[in-house]
């Protein structure tokens, strides 16, 4: 630990060694008191911010636990997706593939000359701003609910 020098005559006396008297003595002692409660309270801040850390490391740890559990939970459901997404491409080629083969027969049989009479056949999928079903009006009594 460096020894500090003011040009004050109370500390000159102290570092040479002279006696100095009581007055001097005193504010030595209080200065020296009020070092350690200094650093007592600088301890203590330190203290405290050191168990916020741990108290912050803690709570982002479960956090992070938290988040990883989604995580794995939404790979999961990805995966699930995945797979119905793939079971649906095929079914679409397969449809597909049926579909311009019957589109084939259909223009030989026409080019034939055979009469060809194919219904409409309603898909709701086509037009999903259509209702599959008429609208009926609901009736409801207000007093009900």
């Amino acid at each position: 630990m460096s020894s500090r020098r003011s040009s004050s005559p109370e500390s000159n006396t102290e570092v040479s060694g002279g006696g100095g008297g009581p007055a001097v003595d005193e504010r030595k002692r209080k200065r020296m008191l009020s070092n350690r409660e200094s650093a007592r309270r600088s301890r203590a801040r330190k203290q405290q911010r050191l168990e916020e850390l741990v108290a912050e490391v803690a709570r982002l740890q479960a956090e992070n636990a938290q988040v990883q559990t989604r995580i794995s939970a939404f790979e999961g459901e990805l995966s699930k997706v995945d797979g119905e997404n793939a079971v649906l491409r095929a079914r679409h080629g397969e449809l597909a593939g049926r579909l311009e083969a019957l589109g084939g027969v259909l223009e030989v049989l026409q080019m034939a000359g055979a009469p060809v009479d194919i219904p409409e056949i309603p898909d709701p999928l086509l037009r999903p701003w259509q209702p599959p079903f008429p609208l009926q009006p609901i009736a409801a009594d207000a007093f009900q609910f």
